[in-house]
This record gives structure tokens, C-alpha cells and sequence, in this order.
């Protein structure tokens, strides 16, 4: 029967209160707070829960060898997993650590001590640029620390690299064969190292990250302080847009899909024992390394092996939630989804080891159910790609994913869905938002579904593939096989929706399955078209780091103060020193920048009130110039999101087309 006017008043009565209790809620709670982080987990934990036994109850047909039998039931299984997911992620949410205390402490300790234990510095590259290179070099060579030694670990062997490595002062070592990857590379180091430096700690850096200059300060005396750690892990932060923010137009407003992880997730896991490293951005001591027998090269996620072959022989890795370097972020969508994808073999990789946290001995049963979570990330993304085929699948084919109508989803599908959503926003401290969250998932589940499968017949021997960063992005691109698809999910989810209004076939009034059918399929073709989106590439040229700050200019025999609003080691934008526009005579002019010193300087051209400029500097005030910016770039995207700011640039790119 299909439901009342009254019935849809009840329910949505009891929503808008589950809803507004919510909100109560996490305007009260601390998210810092522990007993606060349990009492919202278990509220949003029960709506979940209560919504999984209705889906297991209440919505499926009875079992037989059909279509209309087995579709739900697999639909479901990969629904469970993601649901499973859910309430581990719930668990673990419910701790928390912050060691920026031990860290000031520990570094107190070594410096009243006059300590600086020797550090190797390990930069890992294979083909990259020496735009993107010389940013970890130059930053690693410039640390703030007594006695580090800049080793850089050159996996394609070229002379170009070694000659540059000399002239700055760094050293430059290479291997016959490329085996093992990464792991290898990193072996090779560990061992050539050994025979001159044998520094007791290592610092690892991949080749776009550039170390803050207090990184060692900061890290290396949390490692010493105590015996049984044996990595300290910092987050990756990045100074360029990731594809889907850029493409989206919201590199202010939008948050990268990892910055949930390192900010919110890890510390977390740190509380419980199970933080891992991430392959960049860690400091590992020499001595924990040669007793398990240096980087493990069993999976081509060597960082999260890493941490727990440590866990095995009893050393954990720790998390220092500190902006102590900067990277940069996958700048295309291949490379994005090729990166992700790797992250998923690798996980399965571990995990399907005789050594490995599932199966072998020596670990603790939390760190076994931490690694089965990490598993379940990655087993639960098929579900998003169900998730937005189902309603073309109900519309075309006649076969629902579940049979509900839209007033028994209102009942017990809706209180879990606002619960998920108003918990993560407040957990993650502004770092989710609805629909683009999910959008990001979709981006990369095709590519991550097809890896599981391929995973499943022959998990390893395939090749480590790097993520290419760098060259030139400065025309649009449009990645048609990513876009067809996501554009066709959008189109029949919309056909759907409009077939069901303007079919001379359609029923004098809509089921009630017909309507929840019709409002899942909205919502997938809203993730779809986002992910549609975010296929066509907006050009991008190099990074440019905001500022506000007063320059002094000299030319046409005068001395003018101005305002300096952005930078890149190759130019400046300016504008008069109250805002207005800035009035320039001359073509050539000096410009005084701190760190500097009088550097010379070209104009390029002028836009409303701003003028941008080339910079002429000189080759040791170039590379002063790369070490301030990509060292200390902290602010140049988004650290939390904002939904005016993301929807903004999301209709000026579905609308406008800009």
C-alpha cells in the first residue's frame, strides 16, 4: 500500500529531530575530547546498525538461481563490507593522539644535551625533473641540523643528476638494475651508505617532498626516546592542487582525499599502536632496519610492509601530526588513479604474505584487525561503482538492488545516512562534505574494482608503476575512457529519471519503488557528473604561492614600496601598496625580497590592479628562493572544506565552463 500523507508527516518529523539532535550534538561534543569521540561514534555506530539489520531482514527476495535473486545479494556483500568498514573506522575514531608535547620535549632533552646524532638523507627518484628534484635536494641540503648528509638515490642513472648533485653538495648514487623498485633502491642506499657515513638515522624523502628546515629537530628525538620506536611518521602535505580539486575549480575550498587520512585518521591509529608509514617523510633507525633486514621488497607498498615487518620483531611506528614537509600532489587524473591503484595492490599484496599481518606470528590482535581494516577499504570500493549503476540497472533492466520503497528508507536508511554524514564533518573537523567525498571515491573504484580482480588471479609479479609527476600541463586534456563511462552513468541515470515522466508505458501514479528508485538514481547521476567533471583537465602552469607582504622596487632612478601577492621561483605578481593599481614606467626594475636581497626583475604584463613580473635571479638567490617557498608551503590549498566554495567552482565548471 502506498504510504500516507500522514505516514511520509511521521517519518519526516522523526528525521528532522534525528537530525537536529545531531546537530546538537556536535555542536556541544569536542571532537578532542575521548569520551565525547565514543558517545557520537556509538549514536552514528547504532543508526548503522539498526539500518544493516533492516537491509538483512527486510529487504531482500527470497533465494533462488536468478537475477532477480542474486543481483541484490551481491549488491548487499559489497554493501556489508563498506558497512563493516564503517563501524571498524567508527572504533578506531574512538582514540586519538596528538605528540606534539613529546616532540617539544624531546627535542628540549637533545639540544640541553648538545645531541645530534648523525642522519643520512635518502631522496628516492627514477625519472623525475629537476624542476621537481631540486626542490628536496635544496630543501634537505638546507636543514636546520649539525651533521646530515644528502644522499640521493638515482634509480635511472643519469649523468645530468650527478654532475647537479656535485655542484650543490649533495652525493649521488645509483644501482646496475632496478630490482626490487623502491625497496631495492632504498637497500642499495642503506648499504653503500654504510660503508662511509653509517649514520645511526635515516630520513626518507620521495623526490617532490621538501623538508621544513627544523624536520630533524622535530623528529629525531621522538625517535630516541624511546627503544621500541623505531619510525617516526609525518603527514604528506602538499603545495599543488590534487586533479579533482583543480578541475573542480576548488583548490581553496575543496580538501585533498588524503587529508582525512593524515590529519583525523592516523593519529588515531597512533592511539591504538597501529599508525604506518607512508613512504615519504619519516625518519627509521639504522640499527631496527639491519635487524629485520632492511626494506622489505615483497609488495610494491614497501612503507606499510615496512611497518609491519617492525611490528613483528616488537617496534612500532609513531605519528608527529606536523606540517614538517611538502609534495607534490598527483597532477593529472592517470596518475592520480594509478597511484590509488597501487596503493590497493600493495595493501593486498601485505596482507596475502606468510609474514604478513593476517597470517604470520608476532603480531598483537589489534594490529590484525587494523591491517583487515586497511583490507576492507579497498574490498568495500566496489560497492561505490554498484552504487551508481544500480538505478540504471532497476530502470532498464527491471532488477532492484534492494526492494525498499522510499518511505521505509525515510524510516531507517535516512537516520544512518544523516548520521554518517554530521559525524564525519565533525570527527574530520571540516575535511568531508556529501556528494564530493563520494564523487572523489568514484573517480578511482573502476580502476580500484578491475586491480582487486586482477589481484585475485595473480597478486604479484606485476610492476611497481611510478606516479610521473611534473612536464607541462599547460593545454586542457580529456580522459575519454574515464569520462565515457562516468558520462554515461549520469545520462541513463537522468534518461531514467525522465522516461519515467514521458513514457506512454509509465504507470497513473508512481510506486513507492519507483519513487526511492528515483531518487537514488538523482543522486547518482550528481556523484557521476562531478566525476564527469573532473575527466576534462583545466590547464595548470607552475605553482604559485600566495603572500601578502611589503616589497621595496628601484628603477627609473626612484624607490617605490608596493605589495607583493604572489610568488613562484620564476615570478612575482604585485600591486601598489594599498591595493590599488600599481603604476610602473619602467620595463626593468629591482625588487627586494627577504632572503634576497635586491633581485632583478622584468614586467610581463598587467591584469586589472596587478602587474605580474619575471624574476631574474641569481643562481644562489635562485635556489634560497626554491628552499623558502617549497619548504615552508603550508597554506597553498585547502586545509578544510568549504561547501559554498566547492559548489561555486562546481557550477562555474558545469555551467560556465571555465
Amino acid at each position: 500500500m502506498f504510504p500516507t500523507a500522514a505516514d511520509n508527516s511521521s517519518i519526516l518529523t522523526i528525521d528532522v529531530g534525528i537530525l537536529l539532535g545531531l546537530l546538537v550534538m556536535a555542536r556541544l561534543l569536542e571532537p578532542l575530547r575521548a569520551s565525547h569521540r565514543i558517545l557520537f561514534g556509538a549514536t552514528t555506530a547504532a543508526l548503522l546498525a539498526v539500518y544493516a539489520l533492516w537491509r538483512w531482514n527486510d529487504t531482500l527476495p527470497p533465494f533462488e538461481l536468478s537475477a532477480q535473486s542474486l543481483w541484490p545479494r551481491l549488491f548487499i556483500a559489497f554493501e556489508s563490507l563498506a558497512i563493516l568498514y564503517t563501524l571498524i573506522s567508527i572504533v578506531i575514531l574512538f582514540r586519538s593522539t596528538d605528540r606534539t608535547a613529546q616532540a617539544d620535549a624531546s627535542q628540549q632533552l637533545l639540544a640541553s644535551e648538545n645531541r645530534s646524532p648523525a642522519v643520512d638523507i635518502f631522496i628516492c627518484t627514477y625519472d623525475e625533473p629537476l624542476e621537481i628534484l631540486e626542490r628536496s635536494i635544496l630543501s634537505a641540503l638546507a636543514l636546520d641540523y649539525a651533521d646530515a648528509t644528502v644522499w640521493v638515490l638515482d634509480d635511472t642513472r643519469r649523468d645530468w643528476l650527478r654532475e647537479y648533485c656535485d655542484r650543490v653538495g649533495a652525493r649521488h648514487l645509483t644501482r646496475p638494475d632496478n630490482k626490487g623498485a623502491k625497496a631495492g633502491n632504498l637497500n642499495n642506499g642503506l648499504i653503500a651508505t654504510a660503508r662511509v657515513t653509517n649514520a645511526p638515522v635515516i630520513l626518507v624523502l620521495d623526490a617532490d617532498f621538501a623538508p621544513r628546515q627544523d624536520f630533524l629537530k622535530r623528529t629525531i628525538g621522538l625517535l630516541l626516546s624511546d627503544p621500541e620506536v623505531a619510525i617516526v611518521q609525518t603527514p604528506q602535505f602538499y603545495y599543488n592542487a590534487d586533479p579533482i580539486q583543480h578541475n573542480l575549480l576548488a583548490e581553496k575550498s575543496w580538501v585533498d582525499d588524503q587529508r582525512f587520512f593524515f590529519d583525523i585518521f592516523q593519529p588515531a591509529k597512533d592511539a591504538w599502536g597501529c599508525a604506518f608509514c607512508v613512504g615519504t617523510s619519516f625518519v627509521v633507525r639504522r640499527d631496527r632496519l639491519n635487524e629485520i633486514g632492511g626494506f622489505p621488497d615483497h609488495a610494491v607498498s614497501e612503507d606499510i610492509n615496512l611497518t609491519y615487518t617492525m611490528l613483528a620483531h616488537g617496534y612500532r611506528t609513531v605519528w608527529l601530526n606536523e606540517p614538517l614537509s611538502f609534495g607534490l600532489s598527483a597532477e593529472g587524473i592517470p596518475e592520480y588513479v594509478t597511484q590509488r591503484a597501487r596503493w590497493c595492490l600493495g595493501t593486498i599484496q601485505v596482507a596475502l604474505l606468510r609474514n604478513g599481518p593476517l597470517f604470520g606470528r608476532g603480531f598483537r590482535f589489534t594490529e590484525r584487525w587494523h591491517y583487515l581494516h586497511g583490507v576492507l577499504n579497498w574490498l568495500s570500493k566496489p560497492f561505490m561503482v554498484l552504487l551508481l549503476i544500480a538505478p540504471t540497472i532497476y530502470w532498464f533492466g527491471g532488477l532492484p538492488a534492494f526492494e525498499a520503497d522510499y518511505h521505509s528508507f525515510l524510516r531507517y536508511g535516512m537516520p544512518a545516512l544523516l548520521g554518517q554524514i554530521v559525524y564525519m564533518s565533525w570527527i574530520s573537523r571540516a575535511r568531508t562534505l556529501p556528494l564530493f567525498m563520494e564523487a572523489t571515491h568514484a573517480v578511482t573504484c573502476f580502476a580500484v574494482t578491475a586491480t582487486l580482480f586482477t589481484a585475485m588471479v595473480k597478486p604479484f609479479g606485476r610492476p611497481f608503476k611510478i606516479t610521473d609527476k611534473g612536464g607541462d600541463r599547460s593545454a586542457p586534456r580529456v580522459h575519454w575512457k574515464l569520462a565515457a563511462i562516468f558520462g554515461l552513468i549520469a545520462a541513463s541515470s537522468a534518461a531514467s529519471i525522465i522516461w519515467e515522466f514521458i513514457s506512454p508505458y509509465a504507470a497513473d501514479e508512481i510506486s513507492s519503488l519507483d519513487f526511492f528508485n528515483l531518487l537514488w538514481a538523482a543522486i547518482a547521476m550528481l556523484i557521476a557528473f562531478i566525476a564527469f567533471l573532473v575527466c576534462f583537465e583545466v590547464p595548470r602552469s607552475g605553482p604559485m604561492f600566495e603572500t601578502d607582504e611589503f616589497v621595496w622596487l628601484a628603477g627609473e632612478g626612484k624607490i617605490l614600496s608596493c605589495r607583493l601577492l604572489a610568488i613562484s621561483p620564476s615570478s612575482v605578481r604585485l600591486a601598489g601598496a594599498a591595493g590599488e593599481t600599481l603604476e610602473l614606467a619602467g620595463w626593468h626594475y629591482r625588487i627586494h625580497l627577504e632572503g634576497l636581497g635586491w633581485t632583478d626583475m622584468s614586467m610581463v604584463s598587467r591584469s586589472g590592479r596587478t602587474v605580474l613580473a619575471r624574476l631574474e635571479p641569481s643562481a644562489e638567490q635562485y635556489q634560497r628562493l626554491v628552499v623558502r617557498l617549497f619548504s615552508a608551503s603550508q597554506n597553498n590549498v585547502a586545509s578544510v572544506a568549504s561547501l559554498r566554495g566547492t559548489l561555486a567552482g562546481l557550477l562555474r565548471r558545469g555551467f560556465i565552463g571555465v
